[in-house]
């Protein structure tokens, strides 16, 4: 049986999803952020050496990275399901957009977070200087950034309803972790198109029952 190694808010979330789109049987172990640094707890490292999620392991194989996991998984338990036929336009798209979502999107959501918590450890004396300065890189540097990341993801979706297509593929699995953190954190308005893209994912049933299973999912902020 598959087993997912799942750190509460985390991407693991979207490899619950695509399970439960895939109607694979999964075994969950669960494991906890530290509440003041936001790490994953050091026993992850027991199962891959970089202490980081989602973890997959299936059989002989353990995997970690989300788009290594999105491909396994569908590779090997999708059927033809959840990806367009190879040498197709769609494609194509499915794979760029597999390798946007940690290649391009991400990056800059995450040095969002940085910027977002910078002040909170810092002695209370400097903690003004320390914001001041972490709100004009925000707002000269990253802000607009991502404005033009979330300008892409709104263009695109006027293509078709989803990233790579017509039909649901892993390429909106895996580009749903990034519009929902964009969603949570980026201080700047998604666009309508990005919106429903969320609202589409989330009357799903089995984006639902991989919330129940997961005990509800929530990011940083």
């Amino acid at each position: 049986m598959i087993t997912v190694h799942h750190l509460n808010n985390s991407r693991s979330q979207r490899v619950l999803w695509l399970l439960e789109e895939l109607g694979c049987e999964y075994r969950l172990v669960r494991y906890q952020r530290d509440p003041h640094t936001l790490l994953a707890p050091p026993e992850l490292k027991g199962i891959h050496p970089l202490g980081k999620s989602p973890v997959v392991s299936d059989g002989v194989h353990t995997l970690a990275e989300s788009g290594a996991i999105v491909e396994y998984l569908i590779d090997r338990y999708g059927n033809g399901r959840l990806r367009p036929p190879p040498g197709s336009a769609e494609h194509l798209r499915y794979t760029y957009w597999l390798h946007y979502a940690e290649g391009s999107a991400m990056p800059l959501l995450l040095l969002k977070l940085v910027f977002l918590r910078l002040p909170r450890p810092v002695p209370a004396l400097l903690r003004p200087i320390v914001r001041s300065v972490a709100q004009r890189v925000q707002q000269r540097l990253i802000d607009p950034q991502i404005r033009t990341h979330i300008d892409y993801w709104e263009s695109e979706l006027g293509r078709s309803t989803w990233f790579a297509g017509e039909e649901l593929t892993g390429a909106d699995v895996q580009m749903s972790f990034p519009l929902e953190a964009a969603a949570a954190r980026a201080g700047v308005a998604l666009g309508p198109r990005v919106g429903q893209f969320l609202e589409r994912i989330h009357a799903r049933p089995a984006y639902r029952r991989a919330l129940a299973a997961s005990g509800g999912f929530q990011l940083a902020r």
